[in-house]
């Protein structure tokens, strides 16, 4: 990629000030509006990263940045010393938006995995009669739940957990979308098993879809052994699949959902819990929490970008527009092409080297024709442009996508 002086000199900031724990493409944004971004030099390009699905709604959506600078303007943050006029409205909108009893709000999406996975323990003992101490918790090999000490422990990326041990006890791996290995445990420890963690959709390993009808068969045997069933749909909730939670694709209502990312639109670092009384409940004041978790402007913004959601139909759209976007990439025979596959507007394809040119050189060529996605895992591509993409600008983008792929077979 040809780099400008003015890039330059804002990538070499982030490399002499900045730790190096990141490995972006060399494009320097500065501005945002719907499905687009502008570099510095004024280039204009289609996002289909969208921060990892945290622009569901779309760069710098009015409605939204509305709701922020209103609030910003009377109070910013109180800490949970003191109520304050924003967090009842917000956490009743949030009951009657998804059909919890409770919300306990948190910033990152790393925290809201931490405070399931202390949910979930609280749980095992006080209510479950776990013994002290011996509680466990099941997450699947794959898995992208955040950085945390804890979080790492439960990953089976060697880049995520190597040098950071010793690790998290309590903390158990099964194979993902392997419904026997989940039953084998449960049937060995489940008296000691308070949750079972997954993501529906693995994100970061791929966009990796279980087949048909594993969530739904998860879930029951949960239920089977009494374990709380634990989504994390940071990055597939808020109609990024098509559903405004991807368990509904299977009509799995989870014990526990975890949420981030694009419940704020990517305004702001806005994170959610979800559970009835018998669970939320077991936490009681003194026992966790957060500076900023439920502070007024959050509560502003989360319901502002969840009110876009619902009146712009974005999970019916996701829905429409990825059958679209799916079947041309199918139908377009690439050697570079090894398989499609997502939900909604979250998918992926799975590159195969070819003439020596690999997932990164694609991203590359997209980068220089107007189009920004990013590999992981080296050999595979996600697409994820904000929902608020039209059919029309969609079909361009693929064009785009088409286009750079053919130029370097």
């Amino acid at each position: 990629m040809k780099i400008s002086k003015t890039a330059q000199a804002f990538i070499k900031q982030e490399e002499v000030y900045g730790a190096h724990n990141y490995h972006p493409l060399e494009v320097v944004l500065a501005r945002g509006e719907g499905a687009y971004v502008w570099d510095v030099d004024g280039e204009k390009y289609y996002d289909f990263l969208s921060a990892y699905s945290a622009v569901n709604q779309g760069h710098c959506h009015p409605h939204i940045v509305k709701a922020l600078t209103d609030q910003a303007k009377t109070l910013c943050l109180t800490s949970r010393a003191f109520y304050n006029d924003c967090l009842g409205p917000y956490e009743e909108f949030i009951h009657n938006y998804f059909g919890y009893d409770k919300v306990l709000p948190m910033n990152s999406g790393a925290e809201a995995v931490e405070t399931a996975l202390k949910l979930a323990r609280k749980w095992g003992y006080l209510e479950k009669g776990i013994p002290e101490n011996q509680a466990l918790i099941v997450g699947c090999g794959g898995n992208f739940h955040g950085r945390t000490i804890s979080i790492v422990s439960l990953s089976s990326d060697p880049d995520s957990y190597s040098g950071y041990g010793p690790f998290t006890p309590g903390l158990v791996k099964i194979p993902y979308n392997d419904v026997a290995a989940l039953e084998a445990i449960l049937k060995e420890h489940g008296k000691n098993i308070a949750g079972f963690m997954l993501e529906p959709i693995q994100g970061e390993a791929g966009v990796f879809v279980p087949d048909q009808g594993y969530l739904k068969k998860c879930y029951d045997l949960c239920k089977e052994h009494n374990v709380l069933f634990i989504a994390d749909e940071v990055q597939t909730g808020i109609a990024r699949t098509g559903k405004l939670l991807c368990c509904d694709h299977e009509g799995v209502r989870p014990d526990i959902v975890i949420l981030g990312k694009a419940i704020s639109g990517g305004v702001l670092p806005v994170s959610a819990v979800l559970a009835d009384n018998h669970i939320m409940l077991t936490i009681k004041p003194g026992e966790h929490g957060s500076t900023f978790g439920g502070f007024p402007l959050a509560c502003k913004v989360a319901t502002a970008a969840l009110e876009v959601v619902k009146n712009e139909n974005l999970a019916e759209k996701a829905e429409y527009l990825g059958e679209i976007f799916r079947k041309e990439l199918i139908d377009f025979h690439s050697p570079f092409i090894e398989i499609v596959r997502g939900k909604g507007l979250m998918n992926a394809i799975v590159v195969k080297p070819h003439k020596g040119k690999e997932a990164w050189d694609v991203c590359v060529r997209m980068a220089e024709n107007g189009l920004l996605a990013k590999p992981t895992h080296q050999h595979i591509i996600r697409f994820a442009p904000p929902l608020v993409i039209t059919e029309q600008e969609l079909m361009k983008a693929l064009e785009i996508i088409k286009d750079s792929i053919s130029s370097l077979e």
